[in-house]
């Protein structure tokens, strides 16, 4: 989990101090990583409808990044959510197994428009869903509504893909932490990936342009012919080391492990809508739905 500032957030952790401050990483001003020029040009001439996905939604947490998001069927009236991962939660990293739903939050969200100024604080009211288990992502309900978002900031929330990804679609991490832009493309999809004591199945592997840093962690990536969230980034494989945190690994179905050092990856979000309903309640019993249950 190396995308929030992980290594001092993980001693912290582990003495029990909670979330961590941030730590040394490279400047916000410098230059959004993109792919390569031939990357580019196939894609573009494959998807001539590309979107330029902007900050607009994304948040900057205290020790990662987020977005604003709503599900296909949210109504305006509904509480917003946020986006983020499971290893961002201020209390801590989750234990294998664990599972948070409806617990009281007050955290704080700096709220981005499409250049990446920062136009709004958003406060949470508890933390809807949390788990590290199968999937490394926290939804924080909010304090405000999106038709209230939207009429006082111009913002519109980010809306998360029903439907699983596809290999091979342009996409961009939208960091709001750093304020800043990864390009690149859908590489493929892990059977299982290890790191530390966490299980992730089904995990998003970009192609290696996405060369995401500490910070990044819980920022959106969004597919970009559409504009929806399609996952969550959250590790990649810092020192080539099998299985450890901060280095993943990948499992097939067979078992067999492979290592690739300096690849990140994301946690698929399909599966969230069919948990919540138009008013952005979390119904884990709803009929569809498969996220892991406390």
């Amino acid at each position: 989990m190396r995308k929030p500032l992980v290594a001092a957030l993980f001693a912290l952790v582990i003495a029990g101090a909670g979330a961590a401050p941030a730590v040394a990483a490279p400047a916000p001003g410098a230059p959004a990583a993109t792919a390569s020029a031939a990357e580019a040009d196939t894609r573009t001439a494959a998807s001539p409808t590309l979107q330029a996905v902007t900050l607009a939604g994304t948040v900057a947490l205290s020790n990662c990044s987020g977005s604003v998001v709503r599900f296909p069927n949210s109504l305006d009236t509904a509480p917003a959510l946020v986006l983020t991962n499971g290893h961002c939660l201020e209390s801590g990293f989750p234990e294998p197994g664990e599972v948070i739903v409806n617990r009281a939050s007050t955290r704080t969200f700096g709220l981005l428009n499409s250049a990446g100024t920062r136009v709004a604080t958003l406060r949470a009211s508890k933390i809807a869903y949390s788990t590290m288990t199968d999937t490394d992502a926290t939804i924080y309900q909010l304090t405000s509504t999106y038709a209230t978002i939207r009429n006082s900031y111009g913002i519109s929330a980010l809306t998360v893909q029903d439907t699983h990804p596809t290999a091979g679609t342009a996409i961009t991490v939208a960091s709001g932490y750093w304020k800043r832009l990864y390009s690149c493309s859908i590489d493929g999809f892990v059977h299982t990936m290890k790191e530390g004591d966490w299980t992730w199945k089904d995990s998003v592997r970009y192609t290696s342009a996405c060369d995401t840093i500490g910070g990044t962690s819980g920022s959106p990536v969004v597919d970009q012919a559409t504009g929806k969230v399609v996952a969550v980034n959250n590790t990649g494989n810092e020192d080539g080391e099998r299985c450890t945190v901060n280095n993943p690994c990948e499992v097939d179905a067979s078992g067999n492990v492979t290592v690739r050092q300096g690849i990140n990856y994301a946690q698929e979000t399909y599966q969230f809508p069919a948990c919540f309903t138009t008013g952005n309640q979390l119904s884990l019993s709803a009929s569809g739905c498969v996220l892991p249950k406390p």
